[in-house]
């Protein structure tokens, strides 16, 4: 890479400094709240979530059968799919994702109104998606799309991505922007973080094999959601070792899953197909502050308009609204059946407690369960390792299951709809992956802290 030598004017540095300083302060400055770290993003999540959380499940419920409805219209009105191409697109009739969303609205349908068998009215299933989950991934998604331009269109991905070029490509293979993804999922939501990785993928930022390295390895548990998890299930006074050691695990996972099949067999191509050529770092002699503000002010010079902006903003909000949802909805509902209803966990956890108990983990059967129960949704494992007694094991149990990163109800279900190309089975082999990185390293640290 070569630096460039562009002498932008003040006009340049105003654009750049006050959207993405706000940027920073909305999505990545650390706030204490009633004693809490939170965000600003957040907090304002939080507020409405506190406030309007069964308005957003009724809103979810409507925007996920307009979906269904929107499906059948460009199936038989191609004027109105032609002139909603934008929306179209990702409401295609493809078997797999119509029968999602299809059994998504189902779902909700039956949940509000508690019409139809348990296992669809239930609290456990389609309560716990549309009740809790899809209210805030509705939200965080809404307004990380509203406010995402301030971090990626004026300059900061620049800035950040040329000064942490080097340790990202020498320690990840990645190029340095890719931080600001995994800083905003830190700090505010994991699902965010996807959603900047497939946006910067689909614009042409990131080649396939960069995109599917962040978004599984980089869409970290905010700090805020894993205060919940180990509050949840008993832990609290343990944080701090806590969130050290998903630090610690997620950087080892990291090193390791992307040198491994699927990831490492993905092509290193473009959106277009065409793959990436040279280096993407700079040369040990190339000072990088100089040559980062130029491509930071270079940026903001050509950011798009308001009005450009506006209209992004309107149709990310919808494609989310009516694309992502849905199948968030119909994923995550299925999952919890399986979860609640079959067997199948417990067939999947018996081969995990024969190794717990070789880890001497108390109630390794109770455990087992929730090693691989953590896939449909984060939220599980705290919520059925709570029962748990030894302090050792639930403390294991909160560990993996938020160094797992990978979950269907969320994170799972927003990559497999995006663009990045990996499907369900791919998805599930870097879980499995991440557990059995995970698993003895979450062990060993809590035999030395309990």
């Amino acid at each position: 890479m070569s630096a460039s030598s562009s002498k932008p004017g003040l006009k340049n540095w105003i654009r750049f400094l006050i959207p993405s300083g706000i940027g920073v302060l909305f999505f990545l400055t650390p706030i204490v709240i009633d004693g809490q770290i939170t965000i600003g993003m957040a907090y304002v999540g939080d507020l409405f979530i506190n406030n309007f959380q069964l308005q957003l499940s009724q809103l979810a419920g409507i925007f996920i059968v307009s979906s269904v409805l929107f499906s059948f219209l460009f199936a038989i009105n191609k004027r109105a799919k032609k002139k909603l191409h934008w929306l179209s697109d990702h409401l295609t009739l493809h078997p797999f994702w119509f029968t999602m969303r299809m059994f998504g609205a189902i779902a909700a349908v039956a949940y509000l109104f508690q019409v139809g068998p348990e296992f669809l009215t239930g609290v456990a299933t389609s309560g716990t998606t549309l009740g809790n989950l899809i209210p805030i991934t509705m939200t965080y998604l809404g307004i990380g799309a509203v406010f995402l331009p301030l971090l990626v269109d004026f300059g900061l991905m620049e800035l950040v991505g040329v000064m942490l070029s080097r340790i990202f490509d020498r320690v990840f293979g990645l190029p340095g922007r890719s931080a600001i993804d995994a800083m905003a999922s830190w700090m505010g939501s994991g699902p965010v973080g996807v959603f900047i990785t497939s946006q910067q993928y689909e614009r042409g930022f990131y080649t396939a094999r960069e995109a599917a390295v962040i978004c599984t390895n980089f869409s970290v548990v905010s700090v805020s959601f894993s205060l919940v998890v180990i509050e949840y299930i008993g832990l609290g006074h343990l944080f701090v070792p806590y969130y050290l050691s998903v630090i610690g695990i997620g950087f080892i996972a990291a090193l390791i899953t992307p040198r491994l099949p699927p990831l490492n067999r993905i092509a290193d191509n473009f959106i277009d197909g065409n793959p990436a050529k040279g280096s993407r770092t700079y040369e040990p002699g190339v000072r990088l502050l100089p040559v980062a503000l130029n491509q930071a002010l270079d940026r903001a010079a050509n950011a798009p308009s308001s009005r450009e902006l506006v209209q992004r903003v309107g149709r990310n909000v919808s494609e989310i609204w009516l694309s992502l949802i849905p199948v968030v909805m119909g994923l995550g509902t299925t999952a919890l059946i399986l979860a609640e209803y079959t067997p199948v966990f417990t067939w999947l956890g018996a081969p995990i407690a024969p190794i717990l108990n070789l880890f001497q983990l108390e109630e390794a059967q109770a455990a087992a369960p929730l090693i691989l129960v953590g896939f449909t949704d984060m939220y599980l494992p705290a919520l059925v390792g709570v029962n748990i007694n030894s302090e050792l094991t639930r403390f294991v149990v909160a560990t993996v299951s938020v160094t797992q990163l990978i979950y269907m109800s969320e994170v799972g279900a927003l990559i497999i709809k995006s663009k990045i190309p990996l499907g369900f089975i791919n998805v599930a082999q870097i879980f499995i992956l991440r557990t059995l990185i995970s698993l003895p390293i979450a062990v060993i640290i809590g035999h030395l802290l309990l």
